[in-house]
């Protein structure tokens, strides 16, 4: 039986290795490498994968949320590839869930694949998918926040989230923008949506948030594009379906 594994990484040397790793396990067919969320979440709809490589930490969108997108439809075995420090991967051992803390050794590659490899020729699916779902579960935020704290130099500014206008994505950082003034906050665009009211704020575009609030009209532009016009006269492209946004905006 050929297990079909997706690998999923935005470091393209991480990619590489597992790819590596993976080309002595006879078994197991590479159906395909994503960089980030948005195609890895259309390559599991098209390959339908047995096992993913999941790296958690990526930009815009991490291996949390991604998976948080396919719902119920998350693959049978997923392997995470973490940075994250022995404390954190408890998360993940609690609800046996497999995962490579990075720098991993071969030996440890070659048992987190075994360990797939009884998984899927078990069947049993249904409860590593449950446990899975759990521990989606319990990350998310238990309030969304009404302020972000805000590191200037040697003082903390907090700023409320109804005053926040607009937020923009900077890699690993966000721009928040109260006004005149625009604040840095390291935390990426993905990880702060979750945090946020979305009855407020509105992800319009890969790198841009905006607060419902603040918007004053949807202006037509070409070829059916839209851009977002907020009180101040800003514009802001969008990428979201219009008729998303103007149901949005109707009931905020």
């Amino acid at each position: 039986m050929k297990i079909k594994a997706l690998i999923v990484d935005d470091e393209p040397l991480a990619r590489e290795r597992i790819r590596m790793l993976l080309a002595k396990e006879p078994d197991i067919e590479v159906a395909g490498e994503c960089a980030d969320g948005d195609e890895a979440l259309a390559a599991i709809k098209k390959h339908a994968p047995d096992l993913v490589f999941l790296d958690v930490q990526m930009p815009e969108m991490d291996g949390f949320e991604m998976l948080r997108h396919l719902g119920e439809d998350v693959p049978p075995v997923v392997i995470f590839v973490t940075a994250y420090d022995q404390h954190a991967v408890k998360a993940f051992e609690v609800h046996a869930l497999d995962y490579l803390l990075k720098p991993f050794k071969q030996s440890r590659f070659r048992e987190a694949v075994q360990r797939a490899r009884e998984q899927i020729t078990r069947r049993q699916t249904d409860s590593v998918s449950k446990r899975l779902l759990q521990l989606l579960e319990e990350r998310k935020p238990a309030a969304y926040l009404s302020r972000l704290a805000v590191k200037e130099k040697e003082r903390v500014l907090f700023v409320k989230t109804a005053q926040i206008e607009w937020i923009e994505s900077a890699g690993n950082y966000v721009l928040l923008h109260v006004g005149k003034q625009t604040h840095i906050v390291r935390e990426t665009m993905t990880a702060l949506e979750a945090r946020l009211n979305p009855k407020q704020f509105l992800r319009i575009s890969r790198s841009t948030l905006v607060n419902l609030d603040c918007v004053k009209q949807l202006q037509p532009m070409f070829k059916g594009e839209y851009v977002v016009v907020l009180h101040d006269g800003r514009q802001l492209p969008m990428t979201r379906g219009i008729r998303e946004v103007e149901q949005r905006l109707k009931f905020s």
